[in-house]
């Protein structure tokens, strides 16, 4: 393979790294528990770091397990973990939803009926010792894109700076467009701005999040 040729492939990683990001699943979660967890730009944008670094490096250890197993027993193997992934969003949604139901009634019952009473915005959330960004990088790390594992495999010819350069760049596009995206999506949520949703604001992001595993799952995305 010429120099050229990699370049090539390189500039593929960085538009799929980039393009495969538009899709909602891979910003809409970080915007909505930015909103309702109250992270700021800074956290949030470490979070998303994290996860997309997760999400990204196993798409690549598995394309770089294929250069020895073979292509298509690990790209079959990435697609069924990848449509697997959906549903524990799904999961994620529902158990988070329900959870934010659970504390907002825990709260205070009778404010339903009295939505006049006084809320704390910045004390009424528990601290839950980084669970939920944990989970949400279990989450993203369960969730390969196996469209990079036939670019590191077209470029395995080329030899492992080859390689290495594909996930690098695709790495780079992904994380840094996941992290433009989440930040314009917290800007946007961050103005919402109604009573109702500083109470019920995690039931909200997951009941957001669970629609969104939905609609993914029934288009097939």
């Amino acid at each position: 393979m010429t120099q050229n040729s990699v370049y090539a492939v390189m500039l593929a990683a960085a538009a799929v790294g980039s393009l495969h990001t538009v899709i909602p699943d891979h910003w809409m979660p970080f915007a909505a528990l930015a909103r309702t967890r109250r992270w700021g730009a800074m956290h949030t944008a470490r979070v998303t770091f994290f996860c997309g670094f997760g999400h990204v490096t196993v798409s690549a250890i598995l394309g770089v397990i294929a250069l020895f197993a073979g292509i298509e027993a690990v790209h079959a193997f990435g697609a069924r973990l990848e449509n697997k992934s959906i549903y524990l969003l799904i999961a994620f949604g529902v158990i988070y939803m329900a959870w934010g139901l659970w504390r907002s009634f825990r709260r205070d019952p009778m404010s339903v009926m009295h939505p006049h009473h006084h809320h704390h915005p910045h004390g009424h959330h528990d601290h839950d010792h980084g669970l939920t960004e944990w989970s949400l990088f279990a989450l993203f790390s369960a969730d390969p894109c196996v469209a990079v594992i036939p670019m590191i495999m077209a470029v395995a010819g080329a030899g492992w700076t080859a390689v290495l350069g594909v996930i690098v760049v695709y790495e780079a596009a992904t994380i840094t467009t996941m992290i433009v995206l989440v930040t314009a999506a917290r800007a946007g949520a961050q103005a919402i701005r109604f009573a109702w949703f500083d109470r019920f604001g995690d039931a909200v992001a997951g009941a957001l999040i669970l629609t969104l595993g939905a609609v993914l799952a029934t288009l097939g995305l």
